[in-house]
């Protein structure tokens, strides 16, 4: 098990705990804004469930059916919980308008806010933990995660609100009040992972100042290196695909050029983290002197120019 994958079941478990104090707390009181917040925490155990079993299978090698391997399991996880997190976040206000209709009668006790302070900590610590991993690691099920229990944050300040002021108040509006802003702030979440998922099913390319890095290196690259084209990049969850078309000066024979490739692939996997190169090699198609200085001067003329 990954380190990636020790992050998904520890929010899978924090989670868990999290959801089965919230929804007795609220059954008991009658609290919607803290029973919200426990289906919130039921989502954040379906979403870190999701997010380890497409974790898993992302990390598979290619193979004959999939040679450009799994990654995308973790965006099509992102989509589904998605549109399932939105499903929620409308029945948290279906809810909420029966209790109103009702008229139900909410009696917090002690529990009620002590169980929404203990979520409030665990929330920031889950959501702290999984994008330092997600960031380390570029992974989007992790990042996903983070974003929806850094939510979580205001979805538990909104009830520890609700709590404070119906109780001095006794007006039950309020504790219906902040359960719905804790259902928006669900589904904004959702719409947020959901833009993620779509782009990297859609082979959207990666972020512009990765590719810059990735430019910055290949343009450090010496003589008999000539330039480069027709530059191209996607992601697929977390791992990072980028080809492109390396011109070699004419002189150099194919040994020199394979290495020259060579070299540059393993520098940028060396400087970024999950990325697979590919490497076309093609000669300049410049007629010149065929020595390092005009190569320079020909480098530096087409240079900022990025063509498909």
């Amino acid at each position: 098990m990954d380190i990636q994958q020790k992050a998904s079941l520890f929010a899978i478990i924090s989670a868990a705990i999290l959801a089965l104090s919230k929804f007795a707390v609220g059954l008991i009181s009658g609290s919607m804004a803290v029973a919200a917040s426990g289906l919130d925490s039921l989502l954040d155990v379906f979403m870190s469930g999701v997010n380890f079993f497409a974790i898993k299978k992302a990390a598979k090698p290619a193979d004959i059916d999939h040679q450009y391997g799994h990654g995308k399991a973790a965006d099509i996880a992102a989509v589904i919980q998605s549109f399932v997190i939105i499903f929620s976040g409308i029945t948290i206000f279906h809810n909420v308008a029966d209790k109103f209709l009702r008229k139900e009668v909410i009696t917090y006790s002690i529990f009620d806010l002590g169980v929404m302070i203990l979520s409030l900590a665990f929330s920031a610590v889950i959501s702290t933990v999984l994008r330092r991993i997600g960031n380390k690691t570029g992974s989007n099920p992790l990042k996903a995660d983070a974003l929806h229990y850094t939510s979580d944050l205001y979805s538990n300040s909104a009830a520890i609100a609700a709590i404070i002021i119906t109780y001095y108040t006794n007006i039950t509006y309020f504790d219906y009040l902040f359960a719905i802003i804790t259902g928006f702030i669900i589904i904004f979440s959702a719409i947020k992972i959901l833009k993620t998922g779509f782009l990297g099913l859609m082979d959207t390319r990666i972020p512009e100042p990765v590719e810059k890095e990735i430019e910055g290196i290949i343009e450090k690259t010496p003589y008999p290196y000539a330039g480069y084209h027709k530059f191209r990049s996607r992601f697929a969850g977390n791992k990072k695909y980028v080809d492109f078309h390396l011109k070699i000066c004419r002189k150099a024979n194919i040994d020199e050029s394979h290495k020259l490739a060579s070299e540059i692939e393993h520098e940028l996997e060396n400087s970024i983290d999950t990325i697979d190169v590919v490497i076309h090699i093609e000669p300049c198609s410049y007629d010149c002197d065929l020595t390092d200085l005009t190569c320079k001067i020909t480098r530096n003329a087409g240079k900022g120019v990025r063509k498909l």
